[in-house]
């Protein structure tokens, strides 16, 4: 249908975002979609059971803004349990209609026009608009390639009067980088005595390997009263479609979120909170995930080890990245392009996370999958670059 309204498009070079992209491209050509971030495995029977009971039991009507007082108790024991830190339920954790909700709600609490935001890139694809839809400047600081490791310096040039908020991403999508205990304390001189806002995304805080710890800026005594953390039940219990998530911070922060959080989205379906926080109650589900996925990792690195790839590290995610220069000279966008149509596997250029295209010739896997998923994504790979080289 044609409409007669002139729009004045307050975003006229935004396109379709390269999720939606490639797993579309993956569907068209049959594909294995390594691309999208989501598992092709089920959560535990348990936890659709725990809904099943919950809305039978008649617990279907609007939950409390903030979440269900259930839910935001089993959040704030599983903090302070991991990190030190207790929060109150009541006035200190929001549940969200998941991380990507939490993420624009506090952006749009805190960033007034002219505001500037500091983010990483590659940066994770939200942020930009979050910041632009509100007035903000986005400001990018970028990770070192090929360990994606912060340059502290370039972060403290950066920093000006109008800067109000940093955005954080530990473990770090796309690139699978974590910051260290070295990095939180250069954060935190650089914001010593500044009213700048920490806004830590940390979906995928129980996914780190080696033995690695997950530094939580809700654990740091010096940053966690400018902190906002973001996390994602979807990420943690292989339920992505669920769109759960939730916010923790200082009671203050918490408050300007929730002036936002009641406008633009009220509340967040009330069973499957009941359902998550009955779930949450064994530990085991969430402190075994860190095993469970780099189990996963390790089995898809070793199936790539026959090809070409060169794989960069993956300390955390569910994410590998790739540089494929020993295979193809072609940019990141056309060497997706070309994997998914000709060889019939789908992944992310990781250029579509910087906003200037800066292409190192670098592609992302997803290996949350099956174990046949994998492997028949790995027998084509071989297959593919057999041909190609």
């Amino acid at each position: 249908m044609e409409t007669p309204i002139r729009i004045a498009s307050r975003f006229p070079d935004m396109g379709t975002t390269i999720f939606t992209v490639m797993s579309k491209l993956a569907a068209d050509c049959g594909a294995v979609n390594l691309s999208q971030g989501f598992p092709d495995f089920q959560a535990e029977p348990e936890l659709f059971d725990a809904l099943h009971r919950h809305m039978k039991a008649g617990r279907n009507q609007y939950a409390p803004m903030a979440g269900m007082p259930e839910l935001r108790a089993a959040i704030a024991d599983k903090v302070a349990a991991l990190y030190g830190t207790r929060f109150d339920a009541d006035s200190e954790v929001t549940v969200t209609a998941g991380a990507t909700q939490a993420i624009f709600t506090a952006v749009a609490a805190f960033v007034r026009p002219g505001d500037e935001v500091i983010v990483f890139e590659p940066v994770y694809d939200s942020y930009g608009p979050a910041i632009e839809a509100v007035g903000g400047t986005v400001v990018r600081a970028r990770l070192q390639f090929p360990n994606y490791a912060p340059d502290w310096a370039q972060v403290r040039a950066l920093v000006s009067e109008r800067t109000r908020m940093i955005i954080l991403n530990s473990p770090h999508n796309p690139t699978g980088a974590v910051l260290s205990a070295v990095d939180l304390g250069e954060l935190a001189k650089i914001v010593a005595g500044t009213d700048i806002v920490l806004l830590s995304d940390e979906v995928y805080e129980h996914i780190l390997f080696d033995g690695r710890p997950h530094l939580s800026l809700c654990g740091h005594p010096e940053l966690a009263p400018r902190s906002l953390v973001v996390s994602s039940f979807g990420k943690t219990y292989h339920i992505t479609g669920w769109k759960i998530g939730y916010v923790v911070g200082p009671a203050a922060l918490c408050a300007e979120f929730r002036k936002i959080h009641q406008f633009n989205v009220f509340t967040v379906h009330g069973p499957s909170q009941l359902a998550l926080a009955d779930y949450m109650q064994d530990a085991s589900r969430h402190l075994g995930l860190a095993a469970f996925y780099q189990e996963k990792r390790d089995a898809f690195r070793a199936l790539l080890a026959a090809t070409p790839l060169e794989l960069l590290p993956c300390a955390g995610t569910y994410f590998q990245l790739a540089r494929y220069t020993a295979i193809s000279g072609l940019p990141d966008r056309a060497f997706a392009d070309w994997l998914t149509r000709e060889v019939g596997v789908a992944v992310i250029p990781v250029s579509a996370f910087h906003a200037d295209g800066h292409d190192e010739r670098v592609v992302r896997f997803c290996f949350a999958k099956r174990p046949e998923t994998l492997e028949a994504a790995a027998g084509r790979l071989c297959k593919g670059f057999a041909k190609q080289c």
